[in-house]
């Protein structure tokens, strides 16, 4: 069941990786894409995301259960875990808010909120790493 958990891992770190890093400031650079018409495809992606990421959540919580469970894995697991419910509890909602302001024609575009999104997605990702790492049993 390890194996599974590593390979969950690995792919909710490529879907992070291509979203968060990839997908999110190259749609600001495509012709004709507005800041309001960038947060809206955004606010659809990543509410997309999120729902997936709780659902990966979950698989890995089920593998676990099934099957044997370190402590680096388990350690990894409930971070992740807790870098996800911060970022939908906490972040989320403010990220939501700005949203809304800027589609209501809000000419602000900084925040607090976003930086604070990607330094959490930064940590996540070293998360996801050491979970599919420690769940290949390479470390």
């Amino acid at each position: 069941m390890n194996l599974a958990v590593g390979a969950i891992a690995f792919l909710w770190l490529g879907m992070v990786l291509a979203l968060s890093f990839l997908e999110a400031p190259l749609k600001f650079r495509a012709p004709g894409i507005t800041v309001p018409l960038g947060l809206g495809i955004g606010r659809l992606v990543f509410r997309a995301l999120n729902i997936v990421e709780v659902v990966l959540l979950l698989g890995v919580g089920i593998a676990l259960l099934a099957g044997p469970r370190s402590t680096p894995i388990l350690w990894a697991t409930a971070a992740v875990a807790l870098l996800l419910v911060v970022q939908l509890a906490a972040v989320r909602p403010a990220l939501a808010a700005r949203t809304r302001r800027v589609l209501a024609g809000d000419p602000h575009t900084g925040s607090r909120a976003h930086l604070a999104y990607i330094a959490l997605e930064l940590v996540k990702v070293g998360g996801l790493v050491v979970l599919g790492l420690a769940a290949s049993a390479v470390i």
